[in-house]
């Protein structure tokens, strides 16, 4: 009887962290770039009280076995890299990325990171850098004075600087063998592990990488109706194996009751 309880409580911690997981994605809905993230359950080991195949009587064996679970844990989340809507701003230096890669960039201390929220803008030097102040690689310099700023789907940056159109650069993507591996970082930012493989730079609208829109913004992938079924699913679940843990329990008072 002991058994059901720590198996209940097993299946209530995995829905706390679905819910946790489903609230962070809720939180997030309109985050620039930001993607969902899925839980990963698994059952845990069985005892086997008797094996399948197992000899019951001479020259005849069990068709079944018989094994008890445990019960079930999170074994992971994985992000989902779908892409999300876009959203036109007019500013000049947004852009969006339709199709996959990301934005390499990195900050003072020259640590890489990537992202997928294009939202930059030109700092005191005139780098086009990230909200949090990470620069974009290869760097991209808007010279003071210029206008008409623009970008095109390879990546290509221009402007009119003193009445000349100038070239300032091109802007280049980064793909993963598996984007799913990337280690969250906080500010709509991703860093490289073992899991996700190294980067493979490319210029956007080859090799299988997406092209750059300027002038948009790429929202988060969160459909609001989705993570309210998960959050349901997860509540009922939740409430489904406390009330095996009661009945297990109202089990042991009655068994209580008939040794009296």
């Amino acid at each position: 009887m002991l058994r059901a309880f720590f198996s209940s409580a097993t299946g209530m911690k995995a829905q706390e962290t679905l819910l946790d997981v489903t609230a962070n994605n809720l939180a997030n809905v309109n985050t620039n770039g930001f993607k969902r993230s899925h839980v990963d359950f698994a059952d845990l080991l069985y005892s086997s009280v008797r094996k399948a195949g197992a000899e019951t009587s001479q020259g005849q064996n069990a068709p079944v076995g018989l094994q008890i679970g445990s019960g079930a844990r999170a074994t992971g989340t994985t992000k989902l890299f779908t892409p999300g809507t876009l959203q036109q701003t007019g500013n000049p230096t947004d852009f969006a990325i339709e199709g996959d890669g990301f934005f390499k960039v990195q900050n003072a201390g020259g640590d890489v990171r990537y992202t997928r929220d294009g939202a930059f803008r030109a700092d005191n030097t005139g780098q086009l850098v990230t909200v949090n102040g990470y620069i974009l690689d290869p760097a991209i310099t808007v010279p003071d004075g210029a206008t008409d700023v623009s970008v095109g789907n390879d990546g290509t940056v221009s402007a009119m600087v003193a009445g000349v159109q100038a070239n300032l650069g091109q802007i280049q993507l980064a793909r993963f063998l598996n984007p799913a591996g990337l280690s969250d970082e906080g500010n709509n930012l991703y860093a490289v592990t073992a899991a996700s493989g190294a980067e493979v730079l490319g210029t956007p609208g080859q090799n299988g990488i997406g092209t750059i829109m300027g002038g948009y913004l790429e929202k988060s992938n969160v459909e609001v109706v989705t993570e309210l079924v998960s959050l349901i699913t997860a509540q009922r679940a939740y409430e489904v194996n406390s009330r095996a843990i009661r009945a297990g329990d109202e089990m042991l008072s009655n068994t209580n009751q008939i040794v009296r």
